[in-house]
């Protein structure tokens, strides 16, 4: 600021008034304190910035996942594209990192704000008793949850209804005949599992089916597991749902090396449609979420947070089926007894 300042001439708080738009100069002089600034490269320092206005620029995202599975997993590259792609039109960074435990993600939370790295945080993969909701609103942190509202708090919620996906899925297997349904669950600690799992049983008990539940992690390795160990069951299913992408598609392909014909002898459809699910043979029938919008729809509504509107729970779209060639009709039912 202060070559800035020599060379058009003028003080530094004229060119401070200049550069952050505020009055005190004349328009003439402020142009030309622009033009220099942007002759030179000049970038506002944002711990100064932070110092003089309370703001960061910055929000937070602090996630329990490993590193190596992370990186894998489309729907969050896509929730985060969206995220990114939302706060960056505002100049606003996002700072991320994965920490174990819910203890040891309130310890980032209260470091950030304590020192006023970010203006706000959001909270995903909330669990049941979540200790992260209550600590953000003990620390007054503004803060916006990816996930139901019954997670929520007092805190405002972007959320999908489970029971949207629940309905698509479980009626396209039971208008193809299919009575004895399994299901490779994520951990059943967090909130959105569960609502899933309450809305899959009270359908296919509507519906006059068999549902068997086994939780998994989301991980390539665990949806391989559970699908064989399903199969290898005494009451072997005709269809099996995957709570993501990841899962089905190892489990399609651990299926077929061990001699198992899909979608003839079972069917299987995942939530979270991917690209993915479009490369494998037989493509893989998939629940369909614009997942980028989610996350801009989130980033927003902390923004609104952070600025100091008033934001309610905002529900987003539902999913689509995408029907692919991994679902097919019973080509002969047995009775569920």
């Amino acid at each position: 600021m202060a070559d800035i300042a020599h060379r058009a001439g003028v003080t530094k708080a004229a060119v401070s008034f200049a550069l952050n738009g505020k009055p005190g100069v004349s328009e003439a002089t402020r142009r030309r304190i622009v033009a220099i600034a942007e002759e030179i490269g000049w970038q506002p320092n944002s711990a100064a910035r932070a110092l003089s206005d309370g703001r960061a620029s910055a929000f937070g995202l602090v996630m329990d996942r490993q590193a190596r599975s992370l990186g894998m997993e489309p729907f969050f590259m896509q929730l985060i594209s969206g995220v990114q792609k939302e706060l960056s039109a505002k100049g606003i960074a996002l700072l991320f990192t994965l920490a174990e435990g819910t203890e040891a993600q309130v310890t980032v939370y209260r470091d950030w704000w304590a020192s006023r790295r970010v203006d706000g945080v959001l909270l995903m993969d909330v669990q049941v008793d979540d200790p992260r909701v209550a600590a953000v609103e003990e620390l007054q942190l503004p803060a916006v949850v990816i996930g139901p509202p019954v997670a929520a708090g007092r805190l405002p919620a972007v959320w999908n209804d489970e029971n949207d996906g629940v309905l698509l899925a479980v009626e396209h297997l039971a208008a193809l005949g299919h009575r004895r349904i399994a299901r490779v669950s994520g951990p059943v600690s967090m909130w959105h599992t569960q609502l899933r799992t309450a809305a899959v049983e009270s359908l296919t008990k509507e519906l006059g089916l068999r549902v068997t539940t086994v939780e998994a992690d989301y991980s390539i390795s665990m949806g391989a597991e559970a699908a064989l160990a399903l199969l290898d069951g005494p009451d072997r299913p005709t269809a099996i749902l995957f709570d993501n992408d990841i899962m089905g598609v190892s489990a399609l392909s651990a299926i077929q090396q061990r001699g198992i014909a899909v979608p003839a002898e079972v069917s299987l459809l995942a939530w979270e449609d991917s690209p993915i699910c479009e490369l494998v043979r037989p493509g893989l029938t998939a629940l369909r979420r614009d997942i980028a919008d989610y996350g801009a729809k989130a980033a927003h509504q902390l923004c609104e947070v952070v600025a100091g509107l008033p934001v309610r729970h905002l529900r987003v779209a539902g999913p689509t089926l995408i029907e692919r060639g991994s679902t097919t009709a019973v080509t002969e039912v047995r009775p569920c007894s």
